[in-house]
């Protein structure tokens, strides 16, 4: 399994983003799909994931209400739409899956298919 993300870039504080995450290399219907973001200097921390075949979300607290997963199945892609950014989002967001659901999505060490890390920076 290969993932691609991308879509990071320099926003100006209350702007938005939507990062990509393009997978390959395996039938998703039943993976769970994750991102996560890690700062400069701190450990990497979960901020959304998804069922791929339910739909099913869950949010960090810090992000819910402002980002919003999403996954196109005619395009293997899923989606992290954030908005309304603020500096404390300034991270590399990476997008990470693992070949089942799992009740601790939150957890880094549950995934073992990640993306190779995208960098949003936003301005205040």
């Amino acid at each position: 399994v290969q993932l691609q993300a991308s879509g990071g870039g320099l926003v100006q504080a209350g702007s938005s983003l939507r990062l990509s995450c393009a997978a390959s290399g395996g039938i998703f219907s039943n993976y769970a799909l994750g991102w996560f973001r890690q700062a400069p200097g701190k450990e990497r921390r979960f901020v959304a994931a998804m069922r791929w075949n339910r739909a099913r979300t869950t949010y960090a607290d810090s992000v819910k209400g402002r980002f919003t997963i999403s996954r196109d199945n005619t395009k293997n892609t899923v989606y992290l739409q954030m908005n309304s950014l603020n500096p404390e989002d300034t991270s590399v967001y990476y997008c990470a899956a693992r070949s089942s659901w799992t009740t601790n999505y939150g957890s880094a060490s549950e995934y073992n298919f990640w993306g190779q890390g995208t960098l949003v920076t936003v301005s205040s």
